[in-house]
This record gives structure tokens, sequence and C-alpha cells, in this order.
């Protein structure tokens, strides 16, 4: 583990779930901003519309909502320093647009790193780690309740970026993330009925999928997962301003949904 790259925050010891907030930092550690050509102005804009801002307070206010205290791995840096939720290889389609693991091109599709910039310090130093805590993390759960559940906890902006590969479809206030092996009907359900009282839920638009970590995906049915991606505008000012009332009435909405996979 890296000092201060991520956080696992301990939850109930019969909880199941684990609220996992991949993208809601702009920290950048200084030797990795080196080898970021963005000028500052160019880069907080950048921070802007690539973070997932207040998502680790949101899941902060749904773990004290929940009855039941969820587990809570929080990554405490920057997607531009490693996105955590990638493949890390050429399995990752966002790697057409410059997003694998490692950021070469911005959110618009200007440079982010030289053209020549070698991702796997980078990968051994942040991703490598990170992946295998988050393992480990979910091995704990599986050990002590026999299950796992992963929340995935994003947000998404009401205009559809650049990068976005799928973003043709609907931008509902909720989309839920599914993956075909690990989000069974009756956990999508669980999220529908929690989110319905905070505007439209959807399903898999503008993004899909949902993160598991790799020794289990496709192998293990005891893990569960489900992304849940919010729409900026329900809760902030975008792009990358303050959190606004709508925060609370999310994190109940997330606190409820956690009781309801605690049982």
């Amino acid at each position: 583990m890296r000092p201060g790259s991520f956080e696992l925050l301990p939850g109930a010891p019969d909880s199941p779930v684990v609220l996992h907030v991949p993208h809601s930092s702009r920290r950048i550690p200084v030797p990795v901003r080196a080898g970021i050509t963005l000028d500052g102005p160019a880069l907080e804009s950048e921070l802007d519309h690539i973070t997932d801002a207040h998502t680790a307070e949101l899941a902060e206010l749904a773990s004290h909502a929940a009855g039941v205290t969820p587990w809570r791995f929080v990554n405490r840096l920057s997607r531009l320093v490693v996105d955590p939720e990638r493949f890390p290889d050429e399995r990752e389609e966002m790697r057409a647009v410059g997003m694998g693991a490692v950021y070469t091109r911005t959110t618009h599709g200007a440079p982010l790193r030289a053209a020549d910039a070698d991702p796997e310090p980078l990968i051994g130093r942040y991703f490598h780690p990170y992946a295998q805590a988050m393992t480990a993390a979910v091995t704990d759960r599986l050990a002590v309740t026999g299950r796992a559940v992963v929340i995935d906890v994003h947000s998404y902006p009401t205009a559809r970026l650049p990068y976005e590969l799928h973003g043709g479809g609907p931008r509902p206030p909720v989309c839920l993330g599914t993956d075909a092996f690990h989000t069974p009907v009756g956990l999508v359900d669980h999220a529908r009925k929690a989110f319905e009282g905070v505007g439209g839920v959807g399903i898999d638009s503008p993004f899909s999928g949902a993160y598991v970590p790799l020794r289990f995906h496709g192998a293990d049915p005891r893990v569960t997962s489900l992304m849940v991606e919010i729409r900026r505008d329900t809760y902030m000012s975008e792009p990358g301003g303050p959190a606004g009332p709508g925060l609370a009435r999310l994190a109940a909405a997330l606190g409820a949904l956690v009781d309801a996979v605690s049982r």
C-alpha cells in the first residue's frame, strides 16, 4: 500500500457491502504532475470535468444513514494519476481515446501527457497496489459474510463530453451500470426502488458495466456489483462547483440501497 493513495474505511463486521469510490479526488502527487503537459488553469479545468466531485462525501453520508454501516474503499488520488477501474492492457476500449489505465488525452481530446510517456511506472506504483488492496477487501467480506456486494459510486456530467464512446443515449438522473455475470436482477430492483424518489432511473446509459476485482470477475457469483452513476446537476454546480441540497437526498437513497442489500 502507498500511504495516502487509497483508504479502506471499516464498516460493520457483518456487512457484505463495499462502497467503492474511485474518482472523487483531485489530488496529484508532485512527481506525477511533472509528467502532465497541461498548464495550471488547463489542469484545473480538466479536473473540474473528469472528477466525480463530492462522491466520497456522498458515500460517507450514506454510510451514516444506513442501519448497517458499509465498508468504504476510497481512492485518495485523482484518476489522472491512474484510473483503477480500467484494464491495464489492450482489453481496455477507452485506450482508443487516450484513456486507458494511464490517461494520455483529456476529456476534450487534448494531449495530457507526452506521446512517448511510459505508463508502466505509474501502473506499478499506483494501479497494482490499489487493485491488490481492493481484492483483499472483497476477499475479507467473502471470508466473513460469505458474499460481497460492491456498489461503485460515480457521477457524470449533464452534457456529453467528447471522450464518451457511448454517450449518445439517455442521460437519466441516476444510471445503473450492470455486469452480465455479477449484477443479479434483485440488486437492480433494490437500486431502482431506493432511487425512485430522486428522479428517473436508467440502465447502462450513458455508462455500463460494474467494477469487480479481476480475481473474481466472471468466476465467483458470490461477488455482486452495481455501478451507480449520478448526473451531476442533481446535486452540484457543474462542472466542478459546490454540492447542493440534492446531496443529502441522494445519500439517503444510497443508504437505503445499502440496507436493502445488507439483509
